[in-house]
């Protein structure tokens, strides 16, 4: 690198970070895109000259793959408390975990800068005197550089030459023409900033180590909510800047932050138990059972085959059902037809259980538990939000297309209030699978009714519902939540569901658990 006599070089770098023109347009891009960006710089560049800089700095270090920081010798030293601030940060024990969500991620990078913004706010203002020291020292240097320049002009021009250009200076403003004084000053201005640096390096250090763990940690609850509601990496990176900062603002405020965590549990649950064993199947064998399927008989009643005396007692077993078989149970393919979540949002849905969550939030996860269950299955989805008989709203998922993140949001925070009924919903699901049946052959559908309330159903309307549920080879799941008497003993609820069950404690998946085995 070609430098001045007294080593410097010749240019000067102003960002500490190194990185390809690539890289810098993406920051360009990122600052465009980004109103919280622009307002940091600004802030920050009002009262602090290369705080532009600086942001640069450390979105570059968040997004490249790889970043590494500048030497200091080829620093501005106008720009050396940067190279410290970032210097610390890089070094700090949470940059680490910050970085694997942020590498080529230009908006978990901007994220980063912004989640360290009041930390930079700090570092700027605790270094403000180190700062001064260093744009002294350039000053200095820069005067020193003047003079020496001078002296050599004075002496290529001669003395003669030299005293005609001093006679038309006004007093006092003629450069210095002793370039030893100049460089003993810019020197000792040099060390000044040097030690003022040193002496503000420990605390920018320090909070630089905290800011990149409060850093690290917004990244990191952001990534794990998205994962919560199912938007996966691939589709964050295909997303618009805009979208994707509105979509972290809805699904940080309000009801769905609340509910991210109990929703990213109710999806690893239902994750776990879709390969887990159901009653009924091939697989493990558990006993000894009756039925009429000749794949599973016993040996025993296949020897009386042998015997023509007992021939005819095992055909007329076999035509009551009646024969010994082996009971198993294992992993099977269930219904076929849609999977339709009647989810109750009445007024008393908003009711609080055993850690403040709330029976809306534990419906709400366990329908989109359901949903992911539908996509894998290949099987069409329908939300239904009901409360009184003339409240009904309906989010259809078919199986063939995209869930669409919009969609499901809408799905999830939607309520209606009102009272509850049940005959609204479940007709309307019966006749979503009726359609279903009539245009794709596809029966064995599955409901789920989540409610929190008992209401009365016609004796037309039943003896209407268990024609269909026999005609279609549907089924009907009950989950009464935080409402045992709703599930209890002769409960309404008791006679309509094939598979009923009361939950009770908010705070657990578990209960829900056997849904996701047999549906």
């Amino acid at each position: 690198m070609v430098g001045t006599p007294g080593g410097r070089p010749d240019a000067l770098a102003s960002a500490a970070v190194i990185a390809d023109r690539f890289d810098r347009i993406t920051w360009r891009d990122t600052y465009e895109q980004s109103a919280g960006l622009r307002e940091l710089a600004g802030e920050l560049g009002a009262r602090h000259d290369g705080a532009a800089d600086l942001l640069t700095d450390v979105f570059l270090a968040a997004y490249n793959v790889r970043p590494k920081l500048r030497a200091g010798v080829e620093m501005d030293p106008t720009r050396l408390v940067n190279h410290e601030i970032v210097a610390g940060l890089l070094e700090s024990p949470g940059f680490a975990e910050l970085h694997r969500e942020t590498a080529g991620d230009p908006y978990a990078a901007a994220m980063a800068v912004l989640a360290q913004g009041a930390a930079l706010r700090g570092m700027l203002e605790g270094a403000r005197e180190a700062q001064g020291r260093a744009e002294q020292a350039e000053r200095a240097r820069q005067n020193a550089e003047d003079a020496a320049q001078a002296s050599a002009a004075d002496e290529a021009a001669g003395p003669d030459e030299s005293d005609e250009s001093d006679e038309g200076a006004e007093p006092g403003a003629a450069p210095e023409r002793d370039p030893g004084a100049a460089r003993r000053a810019a020197e000792a201005a040099r060390d000044a900033a040097a030690q003022a640096l040193a002496t503000a390096s420990p605390g920018v250090r320090a909070a630089a180590r905290a800011a990149s763990a409060r850093a690290a940690r917004a990244v990191r609850e952001e990534a794990a909510l998205m994962r919560a509601w199912g938007v996966g990496a691939g589709e964050l990176e295909r997303m618009p800047f805009e979208r994707r900062a509105r979509l972290a603002e809805r699904l940080r405020t309000g009801r769905l932050a609340q509910w991210a965590e109990l929703i990213g549990r109710f999806r690893q649950m239902a994750a776990g138990e879709r390969a887990r064993k159901v009653e009924k199947a091939t697989g493990e064998l558990i006993g000894v059972t009756l039925g009429d399927d000749l794949s599973r008989v016993i040996p025993s009643e296949l020897a009386n085959l042998g015997l023509p005396g007992l021939r005819a007692a095992f055909a007329a077993r076999y035509a009551a059902g009646e024969l010994m078989l082996y009971d198993s149970r294992g992993e099977r393919t269930t219904g076929r037809g849609a999977i339709i979540a009647c989810v109750d949002t009445s007024h008393s849905m908003y009711v609080a259980g055993p850690g403040g969550v709330t029976r809306e939030a534990w419906s709400k996860a366990c329908a989109l538990a359901l949903l992911d269950q539908a996509r894998r299955a290949g099987r069409d989805f329908v939300g239904i939000l009901f409360s009184s008989a003339d409240r009904l709203r309906v989010f259809r998922f078919p199986a063939g297309e995209p869930a669409g993140l919009d969609r499901t949001l809408d799905f999830a925070e939607s309520f209606l209030g009102g009272g509850t009924s049940y005959q609204a919903p479940l007709t309307r699901a019966g006749g979503l699978l009726e359609e279903e049946f009539n245009d794709a052959a596809r029966s064995r559908g599955d409901i789920v009714l989540i409610t929190d309330d008992e209401c009365g159903v016609t004796e037309e309307w039943t003896r209407g519902w268990n024609e269909a549920k026999q005609r279609l080879g549907f089924r009907l799941f009950g989950v009464a939540v935080g409402a045992p008497r709703a599930a209890g003993s002769g409960s309404v609820l008791e006679a309509l569901c094939d598979n009923l069950r009361s939950i009770e404690d908010l705070t657990e998946v578990q209960g829900a658990a056997d849904l996701f085995r047999v549906i």
